[in-house]
């Protein structure tokens, strides 16, 4: 795939950004008979690091993207509102249980969603990115147009036609992938709380002084120190946890295999289907409300996705198809098999069934997973804030990468002192275990469910997916997800509530952010100063080319920003040469450094445009020198490797010596500092909505720090939008 950069300049180029590194099936691929034995032993040797490569990045995960998948049994039971169960009922459980597990995570997550990313990056915003990509159906501002990489309008399905046609429905869509994505984010705040909060309860069985205040507190201490691990990275946080992880995954089903031995062998039975309508037919009303408990086994699986930038397809196949999938199976029977036997043991359904002799070895290891399974969802966190900043969803906030190896490792402190101060909150103000498992459900199964209508709309409109089996796809989990949705939201006022109360109110940042940024851009594409327009203005008498270099930094792409006119009537100059800069985000991991500036000339003397351009996975934290010196390194060959034939040697020479010398003069960056006039026109809601926006916008970080731009050489000018 490529994409065509059009530069606002006059003697327009194209750029091309190779988003693909595969060849083209359909060339020739030689078989190893066709290179000699030495290039043979070669290739053998890379796909053994290849291969090992991968059972490295599998062990990693453990750590980070299945903490919360495995580790919920120590919450599943506890959460169901049991009364007098019966064998039968159990069997059903377990039935729902290991389908569920089956179904949403072996073929929904595992198989299909995994596949879906976009170049590399997983979750809500990423399926979102990548329809907008191919089928243009977005409403991002005009700048990111130029962006997309793969649109085939003749082609386009009719469900791609009739989003690119309605506004209604691409709002529509932008709004389920924001709530998909704030229910994500609330899922990286309840996840810690209740797997600890779970883990931590289990002091009270041997200790029945231990009061529930107590433990509260002590899960609190425990997610403190773990949000302060954060910094320093998700391999490092990864390869600490994941030989936890791993003596959990393995210790749990070696119990679970000993408590089906001992009290129901018999319990795999319980895989028929037969068993879940059995359980409905007797239990009706109360068996669906049960559903709110049972969805929660399936907690954490949206990580195997959002988490894909952190690791790989193939590293979270195996993990999970080869470790993950067999504990849980294993360990939830185990614990069937236990409760079966001892019946009204349920609101402790984990620490009753662990054997006496291992009960301490096994406390200090669950405690232990839960911490590790707080890590997969904060990582999410973190995948999808970066996604949504560097799509203009989201206010800018300081993204770190915390590993030169792999692209989608981020971690941001703004947000994760804020998800601390949240968990904490969340810990001791609802420290009812039911009550945030009831508050987990509407935010596992609402996830779920907006992942599997994205899902579907990739399937028919870029995999081209066979009719049949998009139906069958969708019909089977969206009836089974709605099914759950609806069963969690009768606990709507017993916790449910909280997961909305926090979406709602990230949604709102979302949507604010949005919506000023796309005013401000509409009005500077409305307003903005054409090269002629410029030429006019510079042709005034009044206005001086002052000696020195000038960046002066624009967001739009087609002219310039409106500040320039601005800035040159009130200034009456601009320097003898002036760079117009605009940073451009490419939906592609990273951009290749001789691509990362691009460089043209516009007619007027010395005016050119310079366009850098960055990857969702590129680090914009060049010092300014050094950016100063790429961007003249730049100018230079631009300059010597220019088309024009009538230009001579004495020429090129003079023109960057021009260019030096205006350098040596001093550097200083320009950009607007811009603000809505909201005069008494404006309708209630933009009063309200920009208000906001001006706020965020007024708190944010900047985009010119991120190039190390020293505060003496920035210069910000002021000006007045109106709204």
């Amino acid at each position: 795939m490529e994409s065509r950069v059009h530069l606002p300049c006059s003697n327009d180029v194209v750029v091309h950004v190779n988003g693909d590194s595969a060849p083209d099936a359909r060339r020739f691929h030689p078989t190893n008979d066709a290179f000699p034995p030495q290039q043979q032993q070669q290739q053998h040797q890379e796909h053994g690091k290849e291969r090992r490569g991968s059972l490295v990045l599998a062990y990693k995960t453990l750590g980070v993207v299945f903490g919360g998948l495995v580790t919920s049994p120590l919450y599943v039971y506890p959460s169901m509102p049991l009364k007098s169960p019966t064998e039968d009922d159990y069997l059903g459980i377990y039935s729902i249980m290991f389908w569920t597990l089956t179904l949403i995570g072996v073929v929904k997550y595992a198989n299909v969603a995994i596949r879906a990313d976009d170049h590399g990056e997983g979750g809500t915003f990423a399926l979102y990115s990548l329809l907008c990509r191919h089928v243009n159906i977005g409403i991002l501002p005009s700048k990111h147009v130029g962006l997309n990489t793969t649109k085939d309008v003749q082609k386009s399905t009719s469900l791609a036609r009739f989003f690119q046609t309605s506004v209604v429905a691409r709002r529509l869509l932008l709004f389920v992938a924001m709530l998909g994505t704030c229910m994500l984010i609330g899922d990286g705040i309840l996840t810690p709380a209740i797997s600890v909060l779970s883990a931590m309860d289990g002091l009270r069985a041997p200790f029945p002084s231990v009061s529930k205040t107590l433990v509260e507190t002590l899960s609190a201490i425990v997610l403190i120190v773990l949000f302060l691990l954060q910094k320093f990275g998700t391999s490092r946080v990864s390869f600490l946890f994941s030989p936890i992880m791993g003596a959990w995954t393995l210790s749990t089903p070696l119990v679970g295999i000993y408590s089906i031995i001992h009290h129901y062998p018999s319990i795999f039975k319980a895989l028929s289907p037969h068993y879940i309508f059995r359980f409905f037919w007797r239990n009706g009303k109360s068996g669906w409300l049960l559903l709110g408990g049972t969805v929660l086994c399936i907690t954490g699986s949206e990580a195997m996705f959002a988490d894909l930038g952190h690791f790989n397809q193939k590293s979270i196949q195996i993990a999970f198809l080869f470790t993950i999938y067999p504990s849980l199976v294993l360990t939830y029977a185990g614990q069937t098999a236990y409760l079966i036997k001892h019946p009204n043991d349920h609101d402790d359904g984990f620490y009753k069934f662990i054997p006496t002799s291992v009960y301490w070895p096994i406390f200090v290891i669950a405690t232990s997973a839960a911490v590790v399974a707080s890590q997969s969802l904060i990582s999410a966190t973190f995948s999808v804030i970066k996604q949504s900043v560097v799509l203009d969803y989201f206010p800018r906030v300081k993204v770190v990468h915390t590993s030169n190896n792999k692209e989608g490792e981020v971690y941001s402190p703004e947000v994760n002192y804020i998800l601390m101060i949240l968990c904490v909150a969340v810990i001791l103000i609802f420290g009812d275990g039911k009550d945030i498992g009831n508050a987990f459900g509407v935010v596992v199964s609402i996830v779920m469910l907006i992942t599997t209508i994205l899902l579907t709309l990739v399937m028919i409109m870029i995999w081209r997916t066979p009719a049949i089996l998009v139906a069958l796809y969708f019909v089977v989990f969206f009836v089974m997800e709605g099914v759950y949705v609806s069963a969690v939201f009768t606990k709507f006022a017993e916790g449910g509530w909280i997961p909305f109360a926090i979406s709602l109110i990230l949604a709102f940042i979302m949507f604010g952010w949005f919506y000023g940024r796309q005013r401000k851009i509409d009005y500077e594409l409305t307003h903005k100063i054409t090269f002629e327009r410029l030429e006019e203005l510079l042709a005034d008498r009044s206005v001086q080319r002052v000696p020195g270099l000038c960046f002066f930094y624009t967001n739009i792409q087609e002219g310039l920003t409106p500040i320039l006119g601005h800035y040159i009537k009130n200034m009456k100059s601009l320097h003898k040469v002036t760079i117009f800069t605009t940073l451009r985000y490419l939906l592609v991991p990273k951009v290749a450094p001789h691509e990362r500036i691009v460089i043209k000339k516009s007619n007027l003397e010395g005016v050119y445009c310079c366009v850098i351009q960055y990857g969702y996975a590129d680090a914009l934290n060049l010092e300014g020198d050094h950016f100063v010196n790429q961007v003249i390194t730049s100018l230079t060959q631009h300059i010597q490797n220019s088309p024009d034939k009538l230009s001579s040697d004495s020429r090129e020479i003079e023109e960057t010596s021009y260019l030096e010398e205006a350098r040596c003069a001093g550097v200083v960056h320009v950009r607007g500092k811009t603000k809505f006039y909201i005069g008494l026109n404006c309708g209630w809601f933009d009063k309200f909505v920009l208000r906001f926006y001006e706020v965020m916008h007024n708190n944010c970080r900047s985009a010119l720090p991120a190039l190390g731009v020293p505060p003496q050489q920035r210069i910000e000018v002021g000006m007045l939008y109106e709204a």
